[in-house]
């Protein structure tokens, strides 16, 4: 697992504790309760800690400088998962895209392996949805390789959980990838939506209860 530089948490109402519920007992050990998560926008300086996650997790190896472009570009559309003391446990990062703005594609979700199993990624999603700056999307999309079993079960959860249906078809055929590339299998492009309309998230303290670079694999 790695971490960000710790920074001081955001005031704004961005700033959202974490909704939903840990069971007693469930998710690895030394996981905080999902109410000592708190979900923001990234900043600039969160970059290299999204970065070594991505790497540390196995997600696909994108440039240092994308991570800075996310979120100094597309902080709006992205969202970072911090325990205590700002240790970083998960991130969404995603665009709208500028032929559909109605549109939120998710380029990427990590989570750290002490927050794996206990419902982060589906967390992360719901609370970029409900964020007012967002209130204008109706579809989710993601690519996804056939055989992520992970991710097609992150989805699927998370169009079942906004009331949406999900559907799949052919995104970019492994034959688009360049010559010299490590083996690529197809991309499916999962396509979530229409949303039903939610209320946006409370802000902390309010009570609880253009495609950018290379993606990979929520």
């Amino acid at each position: 697992m790695s971490t960000a530089g710790v920074r001081p948490d955001r005031t704004t109402p961005d700033v959202l504790r974490a909704r939903g519920s840990l069971p007693a007992g469930r998710g690895p050990a030394g996981t905080p309760p999902a109410a000592d998560v708190v979900l923001a926008e990234p900043a600039v300086g969160d970059a290299a800690g999204l970065w070594r996650l991505a790497r540390d997790v196995g997600l696909d190896e994108n440039s240092a400088y994308s991570y800075l472009m996310f979120c100094r570009d597309f902080a709006a559309t992205s969202v970072v998962a911090r325990g205590p003391a700002g240790v970083l446990l998960g991130f969404v990062t995603g665009y709208r895209r500028p032929d559909a703005a109605d549109t939120l594609f998710v380029w990427q979700v990590g989570v750290a392996p002490p927050a794996r199993r206990t419902g982060l990624g589906a967390r992360m999603l719901d609370h970029l949805r409900r964020r007012p700056a967002l209130a204008g999307v109706r579809f989710v999309e993601a690519t996804v390789t056939p055989g992520n079993v992970a991710s097609d079960r992150l989805f699927r959860r998370f169009g079942a959980d906004a009331g949406a249906a999900v559907a799949c078809r052919l995104g970019f055929a492994a034959s688009m990838f360049p010559d010299g590339s490590p083996s690529h299998a197809d991309e499916i492009l999962y396509r979530i939506g229409p949303l039903q309309r939610t209320v946006a998230a409370p802000a902390a303290g309010a009570g609880c209860c253009s495609r950018p670079p290379r993606r990979s694999d929520p």
